[in-house]
């Protein structure tokens, strides 16, 4: 499969995912705080490579792909590469730079469930939320139990590793992730046509 149909199935996977949030959320009224970027700024946050694919496709398209490998080979830091922190006093409020391309598990997190070991769904959110929107966060994980469809992380993850069963089952650090994505696009280009530009 080529990286331009890969892409596409991975962008319609990510709209699927983005039509069952909007409705989740409008039921539940859960919400994320404006400017908040705490999970960006998690340390050990893990995603695969091909969730990023997008990201590395448009990059190469506009020719930024190399650039980019060499800002993520300096970059030390272990927060997102792609987050910006509004100030270096306080790394939690901030935004994505590439907010249309971030990965799967950026856009799961807060609003989508896992399974605990009784096999009950549980919301994977922040403590932000479950503190200041304790009344919202209880009644939403009593409805999911009851019902209420919520994106699950392993339905979504088993999706995406059917578009490559390589990348899509490979979980590292988000920045080695960012890196491996935007090294599988310009390696496949190497001895490839180019994509047309939009």
């Amino acid at each position: 499969m080529s990286i331009e149909i890969k892409v596409q199935e991975i962008e319609l996977l990510f709209d699927k995912l983005e039509t069952e949030l909007a409705t989740f959320i409008s039921k539940t009224h859960l919400f994320c705080n404006a400017g908040c970027g705490k999970c960006c700024t998690n340390p050990t946050m893990e995603a695969s490579p091909l969730e990023f694919l997008p990201w590395a496709f448009h990059l190469f398209k506009i020719g930024e792909a190399e650039n980019t490998l060499e800002k993520l080979a300096k970059h030390t830091n272990t927060i997102c590469f792609n987050y910006s922190p509004t100030s270096e006093i306080n790394l939690h409020f901030g935004s994505c730079t590439t907010y249309k391309y971030r990965g799967l598990v950026c856009r799961l997190f807060g609003y989508g469930a896992t399974r605990d070991k009784f096999a009950q769904l549980r919301l994977a959110t922040c403590s932000i939320i479950k503190e200041h929107q304790t009344e919202n966060y209880n009644a939403a994980n009593e409805a999911i139990n009851n019902g209420l469809p919520v994106p699950i992380f392993t339905d979504y993850y088993m999706n995406l590793s059917q578009i490559d069963f390589r990348l899509g089952n490979v979980y590292v650090h988000i920045n080695k992730a960012l890196q491996m994505a935007l090294e599988e696009v310009v390696h496949y280009y190497a001895y490839r046509d180019f994509p047309e530009v939009e």
